[in-house]
C-alpha cells in the first residue's frame, strides 16, 4: 500500500470528521454559477513524507507528474507568471488579457537581491548555501511579498520553502530535508499534485548538489474541502490503495537549469479512475 494515500485518506477523514463549517459566513471563493463556496476545514495539517522510502504520489486517482513537473519549472526554473510560458490551462483564470498573473510565484522567484556574496535570486541563493552552507539554518524562500500582493491577480497558496541539511551516521552524502508551508489548500484539487510538485523539486535540488533525499513536511493552515467535493472525497478514500511506484530522475542532469519534465517518472504506476470534471471555486 502506498503511505501517500494512507496520509491522504487519513487527512480527509480527520476534516470530515473533526473539521469546522465555513457555511454561512462570507466568504471570498464562489462557484461559477456565483454561488458561495463553502467548506469544511481543518486548521494546521501537517504531513511528512520520507522520500528516500517512497514517492509520496496518489495512486487512489492518478496525479498528472509531468504536468505538475511543468507547472513546477515554471515557477522555480522559468520563473515565469505569464502563462503563455506553461503548458496547461490552470492558471487561465487569474491571467490578464496578456497571460499574466501579475507579480506573484515566478515573478517573485526571478528577482534579485543583494547578499554578501552579490545580486542573486532566491532560486539561486537556495543552490548556493546548498553547495556551499549546507547546515545553514536560512536556506529558504519566500513568495508572500506584501509590497507586491496588490500587483497579484491571485495570493500565493503555497509561499514558503525552507531547506534543512541533516548528516546521518554512516552515510557519505548528506541529506536534503524540506518544510513547504501553505496558507490554504483545495484538498481534493491540489493536495497530492503540490505534495508531488515539491517531492520533486526536493529530488531535482538533492541530485544537483549531490545530496541524498530525506523527508518532504507539508505544513497547510487551512485545509479544506470544499461543499461541492464533500461526495467526490467520500468515494475517493473508499478506494483500494495499490503500491507505490517507482520514482525516476535523470541521473545525468547536474545543473538545475537542465531539468525539463521529461526528466523524472514514475514506473508502474497503477491507480484507480481518474475523478474528472472537478468543480473549482474562484
Amino acid at each position: 500500500m502506498s503511505k501517500a494515500d494512507q496520509i491522504f485518506i487519513d487527512m480527509c477523514k480527520d476534516i470530515l470528521e473533526n473539521g469546522t463549517s465555513t457555511e454561512g459566513e462570507k466568504v471570498r471563493p464562489h462557484w461559477e454559477d456565483g454561488t458561495p463556496a463553502y467548506t469544511i476545514k481543518k486548521f494546521g495539517v501537517v504531513n511528512r513524507y520520507n522520500l528516500a522510502e517512497e514517492f509520496p504520489i496518489l495512486t487512489l486517482r492518478r496525479t498528472a507528474l509531468k504536468s505538475a513537473t511543468d507547472e513546477l519549472l515554471w515557477i522555480w526554473q522559468r520563473k515565469s507568471n505569464n502563462i503563455h510560458d506553461l503548458n496547461s490551462h490552470i492558471w487561465d483564470e487569474w491571467a490578464d488579457e496578456n497571460g499574466s498573473i501579475g507579480k506573484a510565484y515566478g515573478y517573485q522567484m526571478g528577482v534579485k537581491h543583494q547578499y554578501k556574496e552579490g545580486m542573486m535570486d532566491q532560486i539561486d541563493r537556495v543552490i548556493y548555501d546548498l553547495k556551499n552552507n549546507p547546515f545553514s539554518r536560512r536556506i529558504m524562500t519566500n513568495i508572500y511579498v506584501h509590497q507586491d500582493l496588490h500587483e497579484m491577480n491571485l495570493y500565493p497558496c503555497a509561499y514558503s520553502m525552507t531547506f534543512n541539511v541533516t548528516q546521518k551516521k554512516g552515510d557519505d552524502k548528506l541529506t536534503l530535508n524540506a518544510i513547504l508551508n501553505q496558507r490554504s489548500q483545495d484538498v481534493l484539487a491540489a493536495n497530492n499534485w503540490n505534495v508531488v510538485q515539491y517531492s520533486v523539486l526536493v529530488h531535482m535540488l538533492a541530485q544537483v548538489c549531490d545530496m541524498k533525499v530525506g523527508e518532504f513536511v507539508h505544513v497547510i493552515a487551512d485545509a479544506h474541502i470544499y461543499d461541492r467535493h464533500v461526495d467526490l472525497i467520500k468515494e475517493l478514500i473508499t478506494r483500494e490503495p495499490k503500491p507505490a511506484p517507482k520514482f525516476w530522475i535523470n541521473p545525468e542532469i547536474h545543473d538545475f537549469y537542465d531539468f525539463t519534465p521529461d526528466d523524472v517518472k514514475v514506473e508502474g504506476y497503477e491507480t484507480g479512475p481518474q475523478i474528472t470534471n472537478i468543480p473549482i471555486a474562484i
